[in-house]
């Protein structure tokens, strides 16, 4: 396959050399809590090389289960692979939070929005990491700023269920008895000084304007805004199409808020299968497989675009699967018949072609 030159967007995410790697996050600590925010901006795993089957063989059975462990659960979260959607989020998010350092009101915002798989989560997620590294540098003796508070909408959400979200992630205790203005004002009050300054709010196509509670949310999330002197975030599936911007609410929303939009990766020109090529070739280089050549995925770069339909989600999880299978099998490589045993999304599916393998199974089937 001839050498093509890698859009500078292709890049496996760094880690921060500040921030030791910590353990993976207990389930009781997910990303909306602070606990769990932080173990995510600090995660950075070290690669696990391979070993001979000679050597691996030669260690004492515990030592060869846990490094194989090790190995399963480094490809199961394989590196970040930068997307230009998320080089677009990061650059948009970073310049809006530049914008509203000092307005007093009507700050701007941004809206990510897009097809499930599309790399929505990832991105919101990884503008955030970026900002919090970044002002961790510039303040590196306040441990106790918190400059990204990340929250999503619960469904069938009603104000005090937003807002006690948003004190879940400062690890605020709220009794039953405190009412929506008790926990809002606490918020703000632990906002203020911790200095947060980039709200993340996922799951925003739970929130139906055409509901009163929807709209009642809504209400309270701008009041979130004009009380936090911070930049929001939003993140969504195909927000136009759930009416985030109809009504007199949705007409203020679509004034303050720029959409960026995830998409699946195209495959029409010549520029952007380079592209796919290249976004494959870059997760291939992740990979810590014994027996794995270099090239191999990039070769067999349109059946892998045919299998997920161009949806990054769906070809990660193509990858760690069969890597994963490669260890468990002692394979040690990604081949065909891996790929074809690791499960995938509807939507993959849906779009999925007949691949070569499946055309010469069929062929095979036709001779007999």
């Amino acid at each position: 396959m001839s050498r093509r030159t890698r859009p500078t967007w292709l890049e496996p995410a760094q880690s921060s050399p500040e921030v030791p790697e910590r353990e993976a996050l207990p389930p009781g600590n997910p990303l909306t809590t602070r606990e769990g925010w932080r173990r995510f901006v600090g995660r950075a795993p070290r690669p696990p090389e391979p070993l001979s089957a000679e050597a691996l063989l030669a260690l004492p059975r515990a030592t060869r289960a846990a490094r194989q462990d090790a190995r399963r659960d480094y490809h199961a979260d394989l590196p970040l692979v930068s997307t230009p959607t998320i080089q677009k989020v990061i650059a948009t998010g970073r310049l809006l939070v530049q914008l509203n350092r000092n307005q007093i009101s009507a700050r701007r915002g941004a809206i990510i929005s897009g097809m499930s798989g599309t790399g929505k989560t990832t991105a919101l997620t990884q503008l955030a990491r970026a900002h919090e590294l970044a002002t961790r540098r510039r303040h590196p003796r306040d441990p106790e700023r918190m400059p990204v508070l990340y929250v999503t909408i619960p469904p069938a959400a009603t104000p005090r269920m937003l807002a006690v979200e948003f004190a879940r992630f400062f690890g605020l205790e709220i009794g039953p008895s405190a009412n929506l203005t008790d926990v809002t004002n606490t918020v703000c009050s632990v906002a203020a000084h911790t200095h947060v300054a980039l709200v993340l709010v996922d799951e925003i196509h739970n929130l139906n304007l055409a509901t009163r509670f929807g709209a009642e949310v809504s209400d309270q999330l701008k009041y979130f805004a004009e009380r936090l002197p911070a930049t929001f975030i939003y993140a969504g599936v195909e927000v136009e199409a759930q009416g985030l911007f109809a009504g007199a609410r949705g007409r203020q929303i679509a004034g303050r808020f720029a959409v960026v939009e995830a998409a699946p990766f195209a495959y029409g020109t010549a520029e952007q299968r380079n592209a796919w090529d290249a976004l494959v070739a870059t997760l291939e280089s992740t990979l810590r497989l014994r027996d794995h050549t270099p090239g191999t995925l990039p070769a067999i770069a349109e059946d892998l675009y045919r299998r997920t339909g161009g949806m990054i989600g769906s070809l990660s999880q193509l990858v760690r699967g069969a890597a994963i299978l490669a260890i468990e099998t002692g394979i040690e490589q990604i081949t065909d018949d891996l790929l074809d045993l690791v499960p995938l999304d509807y939507a993959a599916i849906r779009h999925t072609a007949p691949t070569k393998t499946s055309r010469r199974a069929l062929g095979e089937i036709a001779t007999l």
